[in-house]
């Protein structure tokens, strides 16, 4: 079959979390063609490739959000009830499916359209309904920013597909469902974290929106995420509570599944643990360096370890480049705390030359679905200190009937202090340490493998191309 995947900001342009899940994905299905839909904020070329594409990905889409689609006249007249779906889509009312195409098959370009009447009429009646005060034609600017990207996408030409999966909701839903309803294909959605939570917290914080504008970009998202998770056939999450924060948003709850990420653990397991006594804890992080994984806690956590003279050393093993500036910053942080010989950036390497070294590994994000590194830590037999955002907690201790036993520590986000302290236990429970990673080892080994994940995958496009009448190989 020939698949669909639509990305946001991901894949292959950014190494690690959602973008090496889909590159697992590919690879694991060399009997299905890929055809890569990017959607990124604005164009990346393959030079920026962060993967080697294996050989069934036949098209990378690069489609930016300053995107700008050919000048066209529009391909048909709107029908008073296309005029009444796009004011209820535009003013987040509703979430119908012949808007999506009235928006992408029947409109001109979007500059005719942000000229015509129409559209005024709708952005009154929303300052109306908002009973907003401030400048209406700033007002009428922000909806040409909020609603550009969302026709431009929508009018791309796609290719003829089978199947269409998306790796979020967000502008990558919306794409995987107006080619849903264009090409009357199944749609797998499978979300990691939850996409509008995510954004809700980044736009509670950006200062380049003002605040009285903040509701409608939140609401906007969640819009986004509600219209997506409408059209897909499968609402696939990777633990339970996510499913429950799908539910909340708008997802009917018989269509979410929960199937969760699988890892090599055949080929982690084999890791042999540096038998060599040490006299200092090696804490490892696997980890990209940018703000929402927050290095700058381990960090600060590694000033607290020097600080009652626990020896340490903390080995952050990941890109350097995803964010020059905070990368700078981490590197600077480590100088201004003197810790140049206890903490060390080594940038994208090999992790099983590392692994066999550690003692405890650690993630203290702010935001996590089902973080890939845990499991691949937990696998070579490691235990694990990691932050409870996403499926950490699951993760670590395991969902209800698990008989394995904690695989470690859960500690607050943004908590270098109980950070440290769990490092400091770690380096005075050598045995009970190991017993964590044990039990960690064990609980990967029953759950998490690579083939239960590309198994229940495979499943799920048979079952909904056969549905579609869409299963060639």
């Amino acid at each position: 079959m020939k698949i669909g995947m639509v990305v946001e900001g991901s894949y292959p342009y950014v190494s690690g979390g959602v973008a090496s899940w889909v590159q697992m994905l590919v690879k694991q299905m060399p009997e299905h063609e890929f055809i890569i839909i990017a959607i990124t904020p604005e164009p990346i070329f393959p030079e920026d490739y962060r993967y080697e594409l294996p050989g069934n990905i036949s098209q990378v889409l690069n489609l930016p959000l300053n995107m700008q689609q050919p000048r066209r006249q529009r391909n048909f007249s709107l029908t008073p009830v296309d005029e009444e779906a796009i004011t209820e889509w535009m003013m987040f009312e509703s979430v119908r499916s012949d808007a999506l195409l009235a928006l992408g098959q029947k409109l001109g370009g979007t500059e005719n359209f942000f000229s015509s009447g129409l559209f005024w009429e709708i952005v009154q009646q929303s300052y109306d309904k908002e009973k907003q005060s401030g400048s209406f034609i700033d007002y009428f600017w922000m909806w040409r920013g909020m609603f550009a990207p969302v026709i431009e996408l929508l009018q791309f030409s796609f290719p003829d597909l089978d199947i269409v999966h998306s790796a979020s909701t967000g502008y990558a839903g919306m794409v995987a469902a107006a080619i849903k309803q264009q090409q009357g294909i199944p749609y797998l959605l499978t979300e990691h974290g939850i996409y509008s939570r995510e954004r809700e917290e980044e736009i509670l914080q950006a200062d380049w929106i003002p605040d009285y504008y903040k509701q409608r970009w939140i609401t906007f998202f969640h819009h986004l995420s509600r219209q997506a998770y409408k059209e897909a056939d499968d609402v696939i999450t990777l633990f339970a509570r996510n499913g429950e924060l799908q539910e909340e948003i708008g997802a009917d709850p018989a269509k979410i599944e929960i199937i969760p990420n699988g890892i090599d653990y055949s080929r982690l397991s084999l890791v042999e643990k540096d038998k060599h006594h040490r006299s200092y804890v090696h804490i490892g992080a696997i980890v990209r360096v940018v703000p929402i994984k927050d290095i700058k806690t381990m960090i600060h956590a590694g000033n607290i370890l020097k600080s009652r003279s626990v020896p340490f050393k903390l080995t952050i093993m990941g890109p350097l480049d995803e964010d020059l500036e905070y990368a700078g910053e981490c590197r600077r942080l480590v100088d201004q705390l003197g810790l140049q010989d206890h903490v060390f950036l080594v940038g994208k390497v090999n992790i099983t030359d590392y692994l066999p070294t550690f003692d405890v590994c650690l993630l203290t994000s702010i935001s996590e679905g089902q973080p890939l590194a845990v499991l691949e830590g937990m696998a070579a037999g490691l235990p694990f200190i990691a932050t409870n955002v996403g499926s950490c907690s699951e993760l670590i201790h395991g969902r209800e009937g698990d008989p394995y036993g904690p695989a470690g520590f859960v500690v607050p986000p943004v908590n270098p202090d109980q950070v440290a302290q769990r490092c400091e236990w770690i380096y005075q429970h050598p045995e009970e340490a190991e017993k964590f990673g044990r039990n960690g080892q064990n609980r990967v080994e029953a759950y998490y493998q690579i083939h239960q994940f590309i198994q229940e995958y495979t499943e799920r496009y048979h079952q909904r191309g056969v549905e579609y009448g869409r299963h060639r190989v």
